[in-house]
């Protein structure tokens, strides 16, 4: 049997990073774990070829070779996913389909053969089964959660590591919390179930062993759901593993009350995390009462933020407008503590609500509902009717994205950021790429682009105050050209 592993192609997205991996000549952030995996779990015997059609093209020769298709895709590749299938079934490929995007919307698919849907680990093998029975179901689902030590270690082997920026692990799935627009505990539950230190560490050491020296992402919703596991197995473990190795730098999602825990942070330092994205959301207390952020609330946020950036950990955030507590001032507040924070990788967008969660339930009832939701949080869409005039709430929107990434307002956030980071180590090595990437910033930021002299006054300062530091400058700096052209590109 040949299998064609096929991981459709994400729009320009905030997410996507697609103009700043220009600067270090990278295809994309990272490759697919979920279909890694779940090639691991396939056959030996089967022959295996992965196409990723965010670094390659899907040739002709590809279909020609192959007997079936197997496509994995999230929501936000829902075009690009559908074109794929339609390739596929035009070579007259059987279609076998999973993945986020699948599992919530596996009715709008008519067209694919099979639906292994939830988590691969409890249903792919009953496919592969009947599949080898030659009485393979269309649709395969279940309300179970996996076991992840039964998860194998992904098969890296199919893709070409050269092609991107960061690898992928996964330790944990689930989150404890209970925020009303996020479907993570709709598809993986509250309870966090975790890998042993024993198969990260074998993971890592394949990636290694791979000749990989560059930043893996941690991809759990919330690194910190089981605190005692991590902090007394997984970060010890990691600690361990780095001695005698080229120092890997590590980078994750976690909720804010990471911040309380101080032990908890400085062994994330020491393992190697130097980075985490946190779903801030808001910095108003009704909104977060609303969403039912309780993790967020009854906090100062910005010394809150100060105090992770401190432990050598820096912070990325997601914010959200839109909620129906929201006044005309939540546009200003957002950027005031935008700015205030230091947090100078800001993912904004406005409230959108997945299938499956509370919101999503509530506005169905009110018949507040407006379809599918794009899943991209850069397109300026909802797919809710909002409490606010939605073309207030676009205008506002608009003024965040153009205050917070404006030149002069994004080289003075990283400057913020910069005060009060107090980083472990110096960062991963620095290669050719990174040294030809500072000089096409020069070029690009420092001589074409607008607010090239905020970025020139940006190098200086730190230059004198944060030596050490200047290649995490440029690297923001590049972040900050992205995030402008997607913002031109979708919302202005």
């Amino acid at each position: 049997m040949k299998v064609l592993l096929l991981y459709p192609e994400f729009p320009d997205t905030f997410w996507s990073f697609k103009h700043a991996l220009r600067f270090i000549r990278k295809k994309a952030t990272l490759p697919p774990l979920g279909l890694l995996t779940v090639a691991a779990m396939l056959p030996p015997s089967w022959e295996k070829r992965l196409v990723d059609l965010n670094v390659g093209e899907l040739q002709e020769a590809d279909l020609e070779w192959a007997d079936c298709a197997l496509i994995s895709a999230m929501v936000v590749q829902r075009e690009s996913a559908r074109s794929l299938i339609a390739r596929c079934k035009g070579a007259g490929l059987r279609v076998i389909a999973g993945g986020p995007l699948f599992t919530g919307e596996h009715e709008q698919f008519p067209e694919v053969d099979h639906l292994v849907l939830n988590e691969a680990e409890h249903t792919l093998p009953p496919f592969l089964a009947d599949w080898e029975a030659g009485r393979a179901r269309r649709v395969y689902a279940s309300a179970e959660y996996a076991d992840l030590e039964q998860s194998p270690v992904p098969l890296w082997e199919l893709v070409d590591m050269r092609r991107y920026a960061s690898m992928a692990l996964q330790y944990s799935r689930g989150c404890p919390y209970d925020c009303d627009f996020c479907n993570v505990t709709t598809l993986l539950g509250h309870r966090p179930r975790i890998k042993t230190p024993a198969q990260v560490t074998a993971e890592l050491d394949r990636l290694y062993a791979l000749g990989w020296r560059k930043k893996v992402f941690f991809v759990d919703d919330n690194l910190i759901g089981n605190k005692k596991a991590l902090k007394t197995q997984l970060l010890p473990a990691l600690v361990e593993w780095q001695r005698g190795k080229q120092h890997l730098a590590f980078y994750t999602e976690a909720s804010l009350n990471l911040a309380d825990d101080e032990e908890l942070m400085q062994l994330m330092a020491q393992a190697g995390f130097d980075m985490v994205f946190i779903g801030i959301e808001t910095p108003d207390e009704l909104g977060l009462a609303e969403c039912n952020k309780k993790q967020n609330t009854g906090r100062d946020l910005v010394e809150t933020i100060k105090r992770i950036h401190r432990a050598g950990l820096q912070v990325q955030a997601g914010f959200i407008v839109g909620f129906d507590s929201d006044t005309l001032s939540i546009f200003q507040r957002q950027i005031e503590f935008i700015q205030k924070s230091g947090i100078v990788t800001a993912m904004v967008g406005l409230l959108q609500a997945p299938p499956g969660t509370r919101l999503y339930e509530r506005l169905k009832l009110e018949g507040r509902l407006l379809g599918q939701m794009s899943g991209d949080n850069a397109d300026g869409s909802t797919n809710i009717v909002p409490a606010m005039n939605i073309e207030v709430l676009r205008e506002g929107y608009r003024k965040i994205m153009s205050h917070i990434y404006s030149p002069e307002h994004h080289y003075q956030r990283i400057r913020t950021f910069l005060r009060e980071f107090r980083p472990l180590r110096a960062g991963v090595p620095l290669e050719r790429e990174h040294f030809m990437a500072f000089w096409r910033a020069l070029y690009h930021l420092g001589l074409r682009c607008r607010g090239r002299f905020h970025y020139w006054r940006l190098l200086l300062w730190t230059f004198c105050h944060r030596p050490r530091q200047l290649p995490l400058a440029v690297t923001l700096s590049i972040y900050g050209y992205h995030f402008r052209r997607v913002s031109q590109t979708h919302i202005s």
